[in-house]
């Protein structure tokens, strides 16, 4: 029996990310519905974006149905283990860096595989990995993680899809390399959300205005 690693990394991106959603939709106080609807909009959101751009027929969650299962298995586990919807932030964080961690280095690798070049394929690897997270955040009424000033999202995907890209092209990309750059991009959202690590702001000499006194 022969186990096909790309889609196997790839539904369990989906389903790292279909959880977040989940938990942001049970936080919200959706229906059951609405959970499956969000998060198969957050685990599928990326990969199909990803699979448009490359271009080489319907993307893949529209082909295989087994990219159903994961939305439907992460509604079904927090609609059942989910106890205190307002403490589920930190688990939240948690998947949602999950599903970064392994779609960054999926996508940049499913890029490389159809013939992109090195910057197109991290640049491909990043969209995979954050236009669900955005597509998710939009759709629940929420700021975009992408956007948070005081918060790293897109660079840790850029690190993931730049490591993996190296390695793919030094010809030392396998499941265990691959694995630990994306336990590299993990550590590092969960580092820069526990320690406040965040860009430089867009303009360096702006600051928030104080209210007046008096």
């Amino acid at each position: 029996m022969t186990i096909d690693l790309p889609l196997l990394l790839d539904l369990l991106g989906v389903f790292f990310f279909a959880v977040s959603g989940s938990l942001l939709a049970a936080r919200k106080g959706f229906d059951l519905v609405g959970s499956v609807f969000l998060g198969s909009v957050v685990g599928l959101g990326g990969g199909v974006a990803r699979d448009v751009i490359l271009d080489q027929g319907p993307p893949a969650a529209f082909e295989n149905q087994l990219y159903l299962l994961p939305p439907l298995a992460a509604a079904a586990l927090v609609y059942f283990t989910v106890q205190n919807v307002q403490r589920n932030a930190r688990l939240l964080l948690m998947f949602d860096a999950g599903g970064l961690a392994l779609f960054c280095v999926t996508g940049a690798v499913k890029a490389l595989d159809a013939g992109m070049n090195p910057v197109a394929a991290i640049l491909l690897g990043v969209t995979t990995a954050v236009g669900g997270g955005m597509l998710r955040d939009i759709t629940a009424n929420e700021v975009p993680k992408l956007f948070n000033p005081k918060d790293l999202y897109a660079i840790p995907a850029f690190v993931g899809a730049g490591l993996a890209t190296g390695l793919w092209s030094l010809g030392w990309l396998n499941l265990l390399t691959g694995a630990l750059a994306a336990v590299v991009v993990f550590l590092l959202r969960l580092l820069s959300l526990h320690y406040g690590w965040h860009a430089p702001l867009a303009a360096r000499s702006w600051a928030p205005r104080l209210p007046r006194r008096g």
